[in-house]
């Protein structure tokens, strides 16, 4: 849901295909990506961003876990058994449209019989959070100028382990959208987002 709002509101990717609403088993995990988005150019090729999240307590495991999930969708070659190909199917039929140049670019993307089908790039949306050393305890006040301070000086060491697992999963020639979410508490924010759905654990 986060990564949802984040694609939506911030880089303007609408979702187009959700896992959620063609889920039947409340106790069965998701397959498949997180979700699915879209965007066209204005040349007129459209770009398919599949999207994965991982919440770790470190930011090592929710990188290298996130781009790991995120692989077999962009790097595996064509062809029907592909990972991503299970998506497209439901794209086909779920896909919820309002803009119409995405629209379009979307309807050549299924005409296989048309060379224009062709003009697609494989992209990735994905979203990490992960505890982070520079929250005070719950008893201690901050600034909240020092925390973006304290945040922006990890931002290289979470940037060396992004590449560095782009590079280890053959992504690094991938256009792959990321945000990093620093958390007091993994945990804390796990349960608190449990209990806000109605799930207690």
């Amino acid at each position: 849901m986060l990564l949802f709002l984040l694609a939506e509101r911030f880089l303007k990717l609408p979702q187009i295909l959700c896992k959620m609403d063609l889920k039947t088993d409340g106790r069965m995990h998701y397959h498949g990506a997180d979700g699915v988005y879209a965007g066209v150019t204005k040349e007129g090729m459209l770009k398919l961003y599949w999207g994965e999240s991982k919440v770790y307590q470190n930011s090592g495991a929710a990188i290298k876990n996130c781009l790991a999930s995120l692989a077999p969708f962009l790097v595996e070659e064509e062809h029907e058994g592909a990972e991503r190909e299970r998506d497209l199917i439901l794209l086909s039929d779920k896909a919820d449209l309002s803009d119409p140049s995405l629209t379009q670019a979307l309807k050549r993307y299924f005409d296989k019989d048309s060379t224009l089908s062709k003009r697609v790039q494989y992209c990735g949306v994905a979203l990490v959070g992960f505890d982070a050393s520079f929250y005070p305890d719950k008893d201690v006040k901050a600034v909240a100028d020092e925390l973006a301070e304290a945040a922006r000086s990890e931002i290289s060491a979470w940037k060396t382990k992004i590449e560095e697992h782009l590079k280890i999963e053959k992504l690094h020639q991938f256009e792959i959208e990321m945000f990093c979410l620093p958390l007091p508490s993994a945990s804390e924010f796990r349960g608190a987002f449990l209990r806000a759905m109605g799930i207690e654990k």
